[in-house]
């Protein structure tokens, strides 16, 4: 329960010192973003850098930094504290060999290898073709490089382990780095939040200023260089001891190849410059999304879809259906009785419509975990959306989401055993519906967990979750959200069901005959919803596999917002398609009409594999990447199928209890 209880702690930390600076705060002179904290540092004050895993656009399979033959710090390689989130995204965060003293450049020289064996050899150079990054950290701030490409410059997190010159054959190692700290001299302000080390936080106020006067760090870059330096030379200094700066080479000669029996010299310097860029700010940089007007497109095309489907609801509602029931409610008692004879259209399936469904069992759990991932989801965005889940703590989101997933199994519960007791009229089994609402999506997601953590564990990856996780997320998943789920189910069995407004016929309605099959029609109408979310699930997808920072969780939650409507709209409308053909069976199809946009979903997963992450080599790296896009899938259409059932079954419910037939 380690990582749980931290991420736990860190997570209240957050919120008791965000809202003491709430109420104390009062004018500022800028916004802090919660999840984050400041920390100062005097001249000359001793700053480590860390290290993430080495990951790859190429592969999605991130790697110890030190699997490599890196230089190690002094005192051992120790691991950071990380939060459950960090821990299922793989990363690994150690101390490394680099330290800077704050407002002091420097050069210094870290180590040189033993001569490369072959293994060695083979790993770097597996490793650069793969276009393998090292990710650095300082003080909780990425490094960033800069490329130039036809005059246009790009901005990267990391820098690569190596590179293969274009026309050689040979590859060369980065071993000297050229560091830019940026730094922003502090005076302090009437209140501050500050950090006591990376898992605590304080707040101090105006009398205490003068003791907090020093140098913020808001930017950390890197020029990657390969230097072949003299390893005889090298190898009589020690680690830290100081090197004249050098010059990135441009000639093949003076640069550092890859291959057996080279020593390899790492060195490094660092500069310190004075930015006007403030702390709150110093993420800017990372965050700037690019193509606003796309994302603006997107709703306004959503926009398009929505009314569009409102017109159409309109003329169902406030035409059709009035214009019957009101031409109905106007007859006498004879009258009604010679139009019943002649009923046509969904008022002829007033005794089928609200015979239970086939696997009413399965269609309630669905419906359950449906409930839970749909609140999840929006609670989630909306937190994002007013900035509570800052990309400076790393695997905040995911955590956040996971322990909301727990805690909403009393919401599945409820819903799950409430329709069921509306579809059986009773509670009995409700236990094992529970049981069955708590199993399902865990499980299955489980299932392929395990499957490529195996992968990952042969493939040796620190993407893979260690076993002792494992027993974390079950004792999660068994001791928090199956009670949970068991508590709303009773609660479920406590609360009325829902009575249906008219009797069900002993025998069943024929079905007639159509041209073609209704189900054509419900996977068909998935294009609307997926229309809806396409443009920003290609950001999202973006911000997964290509390590791009997302960020406009704004945006996110309208377009959300917008899913929901058009969900909504689109499954009472193929429903009463339905009910108008003389086509009872309307419960499966209305949670498919709008669920079937999952379909859609996967399928522009594998175009995006095949167009965008045209370079991912290797079959283990397609089958991670489908089996994380199966989950993705699997988990939108419950969300989007529960949306469009419950409408459906109010509507319906609405619609015949305005018709009084015997």
């Amino acid at each position: 329960m380690g990582p749980f209880l931290i991420s736990l702690r860190y997570s209240r930390s957050i919120l008791i010192a965000f809202f003491i600076v709430l109420l104390r705060l009062g004018p500022s002179n800028a916004f802090y973003l919660p999840g984050s904290y400041m920390h100062t540092y005097s001249q000359g004050q001793a700053i480590g850098a860390k290290v993430n895993s080495l990951t790859s656009f190429e592969t999605e399979l991130p790697f110890s930094y030190y699997s490599l033959p890196y230089c190690q710090p002094q005192g051992g390689i120790k691991k950071s504290a990380e939060n459950l989130g960090e821990l299922l995204m793989g990363d690994q965060i150690d101390n490394s060999p680099y330290q800077f003293h704050v407002n002091v450049n420097e050069s210094f020289y870290l180590c040189t290898t033993n001569p490369l064996n072959e293994n060695e050899v083979k790993l770097l150079k597996q490793r650069t073709h793969d276009l393998y990054q090292v990710n650095m950290i300082l003080d909780n701030l990425p490094v960033r490089r800069f490329t130039e490409q036809n005059g246009v410059s790009f901005q990267w997190t990391g820098f690569p382990v190596g590179y293969t010159p274009i026309g050689s054959t040979e590859d060369y190692i980065i071993n000297h780095l050229k560091f830019k700290v940026l730094v922003h001299e502090y005076e302090g302000s009437r209140v501050e939040i500050i950090g006591t080390g990376e898992e605590g936080m304080g707040v101090i106020s105006e009398t205490e200023k003068n003791k907090m006067s020093g140098y913020e760090i808001v930017g950390f870059e890197v020029v990657p260089c390969s230097v072949r330096h003299d390893p005889a030379a090298m190898s009589k200094l020690n680690m830290y001891d100081k090197v004249k700066p050098v010059d990135c080479p441009l000639e093949l000669e003076k640069s550092q190849v890859i291959k057996e029996k080279e020593r390899i010299s790492f060195t490094y310097e660092v500069i310190f410059v004075k930015s006007d860029i403030r702390w709150p700010s110093r993420w800017d940089a990372y965050l700037k999304m690019e193509g606003a007007k796309v994302h603006w497109f997107s709703i306004m095309n959503s926009l398009m879809v929505i009314f569009f489907l409102a017109g159409i609801v309109f003329v169902i509602f406030l035409r059709t259906v009035r214009r019957d029931l009101t031409r109905y409610e106007e007859l006498d008692k004879e009258s009604q009785a010679q139009m019943n004879e002649e009923l046509s259209g969904w008022k002829l399936v007033v005794g089928d419509v609200f015979r239970e469904p086939t696997s009413s069992k399965l269609l309630c759990v669905m419906v359950g975990d449906g409930v839970q991932i749909t609140g999840m989801a929006v609670v989630t965005i909306v937190f994002a959306a007013l900035g509570f889940m800052s990309p400076a703590s790393r695997g905040m989101l995911l955590t956040g989401m996971i322990i909301l997933y727990l805690f909403l199994g009393i919401a599945a519960g409820y819903i799950g055993v409430r329709l069921w007791s509306t579809i059986k009229g009773g509670s009995e089994g409700w236990r094992s519906l529970s049981w069955s609402i708590a199993c399902f999506f865990p499980g299955i997601a489980f299932v392929v967990l395990c499957i490529l953590n195996f992968i990952l564990w042969g493939s040796k990856s620190t993407g893979a979750l260690p076993i002792s996780l494992f027993f974390i997320l079950l004792s999660l998943w068994f001791c928090i959200s199956v009670p949970l789920t068991l508590l709303g189910g009773f609660l479920g069995t406590r609360a009325e069901h829902i009575q249906f407004p008219v009797r069900t016929n002993q025998i069943p309605r024929e079905i007639p005959a159509r041209k073609y099959p209704s189900w054509l029609l419900v996977l068909g109408a998935g294009t609307l919803p997926f229309g809806t979310l396409f443009i920003e699930l290609f950001f999202v997808l973006s911000s997964i596999w290509l390590g791009r920072f997302y960020y406009v969780f704004g945006f996110l939650l309208i377009v959300l917002l917008l899913l929901v409507v058009v969900c909504a709209e689109v499954s009472v409308i193929l429903t009463y398609m339905h009910l108008c053909v003389e086509d009872w069976q309307w419960w499966w199809k209305a949670f498919f009409a709008s669920g079937s946009v999952a379909m859609y979903v996967f399928l522009y997963s594998i175009n995006y594999l095949v167009f965008q992450l045209r370079s991912l080599s290797g079959p283990v790296s397609a089958v991670l990447y489908l089996g994380y896009s199966l989950i993705m899938a699997l988990a939108i259409m419950l969300s989007t199928g529960t949306i469009g059932f419950l409408v459906s079954f109010y509507f319906v419910h609405y619609l015949f209890s305005s018709v009084k037939i015997d």
